[in-house]
């Protein structure tokens, strides 16, 4: 990915939980008490590395610099029974859809969906129990006290899933970057040549009544990118949360239904989780169509999904287009 783009959507970290401190050895002496009993406090918590979801934040770019995420280590406990501090929580704000992994296990250790969601990614250790812990009838003398548990540390990913409402699937060159350029604010780079859009292009559809939705131009999938061809899952892996799929198939394509099948099929091959998702197809650059074309191509198309035939160049269509995917995305969810 170009250095220059600042939609950042994948960040590699490396993250350390605070050491708790130690618990404290100590009996009290003072002018009164020569032999007192034990008064060590207990150590502080290592800090934790907590992860925050802020929905007003749309990449990762601002931990692109933040190599090394180290929480403070507990302070260790004292005598008079003072327990150490608790060592200084880190806090790291994410945009909502952001998936937290381990780099050695892959395994996902927390997703952040909402505005204000905290979740600890990385617990600091404990903090140990100082010598007057340990006291007992028997041994009024102990001279045992734990010392603090160490925090956990590894490289980290963190991975941006773009949370919009449609998502935009064709072949590169299908118009999306278009259509998108016409019905938002979005203002993503448009030339005629295949993989034009390397990064997700995000912009929001005025709708009427001052209402709006969030559509996402993807990477142009090709076939075989369920296998990782191409710009695969990483291209892919945004699609997963979107709700409405507008596939986009251009008026020109030598088969509108092959090209549909060929993009449904890496869908399901890549998560068959996909066609549980409302699907609606746009024949796209339908200007250079006449009514005739039209109804042959409308026939050739699989009749339980809605079609429209629209132009982003004459702006026909894209009316009845906002109002489908609109109603799609705001339709009563059966009840069971």
């Amino acid at each position: 990915m170009s250095e220059k783009t600042n939609f950042i959507d994948y960040i590699r970290i490396f993250c350390r939980s605070g050491h708790g401190g130690a618990g404290a050895k100590h009996f009290m002496r003072n002018k009164l008490t020569a032999k007192g009993g034990p008064d060590g406090g207990d150590g502080g918590r290592g800090g934790h590395i907590i992860l925050k979801g802020n929905a007003q934040m749309w990449t990762l770019l601002h931990l692109r610099y933040f190599k090394n995420v180290l929480a403070e280590n507990g302070e260790p406990g004292s005598k008079n029974n003072c327990t150490g501090h608790d060592g200084k929580d880190i806090i790291i704000e994410v945009p909502l859809g952001t998936v937290a992994r381990d780099e050695e296990t892959g395994k996902i250790e927390a997703e952040i969906l909402e505005d204000g969601q905290q979740i600890v990614w990385m617990k600091g250790g404990r903090g140990g129990l100082g010598n007057s812990n340990f006291a007992t009838p028997t041994n009024q003398v102990p001279e045992h006290a734990q010392p603090g548990e160490p925090g956990v540390e590894g490289w980290k990913n963190l991975e941006l899933k773009v949370l919009a409402d449609v998502g935009l699937v064709g072949f590169p060159n299908a118009g999306k970057s278009t259509l998108l350029s016409v019905i938002t604010a979005a203002k993503p780079k448009i030339a005629n040549y295949a993989f034009t859009t390397l990064t997700p292009q995000l912009g929001m559809v005025e709708y009427r009544d001052s209402k709006s939705f969030c559509i996402a131009d993807l990477p142009g999938i090709i076939e075989g990118a369920a296998e990782g061809k191409g710009l695969g899952h990483r291209f892919l892996r945004h699609i997963e949360r979107n709700a409405v799929l507008l596939f986009l198939i251009p008026a020109d394509s030598a088969d509108h239904k092959k090209e549909f099948e060929i993009l449904r099929n890496e869908l399901e091959q890549y998560n068959p989780e996909m066609l549980q998702k409302d699907f609606i197809i746009a024949i796209s650059k339908s200007d250079m169509l006449d009514d005739e074309l039209k109804e042959a191509i409308s026939k050739e198309l699989p009749k339980n999904i809605p079609h429209l035939f629209i132009s982003s160049v004459t702006q026909t269509g894209l009316t009845a287009l906002k109002d489908v995917l609109w109603d799609t995305l705001n339709k009563p969810i059966p009840s069971n």
